[in-house]
């Protein structure tokens, strides 16, 4: 869990991550999404993401497709999820209280 919250903090590897969302992206159009930075930069950014199970990458000849992997967030999401409700339970139980009260 904690490689994909240190993967998603970055905010070039969250746009990766939302241009691979719907369908497979070469390399090549990635980086071109990325000008300011440079090539080796983007393929750092996308081992990182592949590394935490956030990518999936696929050779076709010599390119390389990259395609986001939802499950790699399942973990995270769980612990999100876990906080996000114990969070909504404190503040029902406070409303709860106010309204008794």
């Amino acid at each position: 869990m904690d490689e994909v919250l240190i993967a998603v903090a970055d905010p070039t590897r969250r746009g990766i991550l939302l241009l691979t969302r719907d369908r497979e992206v070469a390399a090549g159009e990635i980086a071109a999404q990325f000008p300011m930075i440079s090539r080796p930069a983007v393929s750092q950014h996308l081992r990182v993401l592949i590394h935490a199970g956030l990518l999936h990458v696929r050779r076709e000849g010599s390119r390389r497709l990259y395609r986001l992997r939802a499950e790699g967030f399942a973990e995270a999401a769980g612990f999100l999820d876990t906080m996000w409700a114990a969070r909504l339970d404190h503040l029902k139980r406070e409303v709860e209280k106010d309204q008794q009260g």
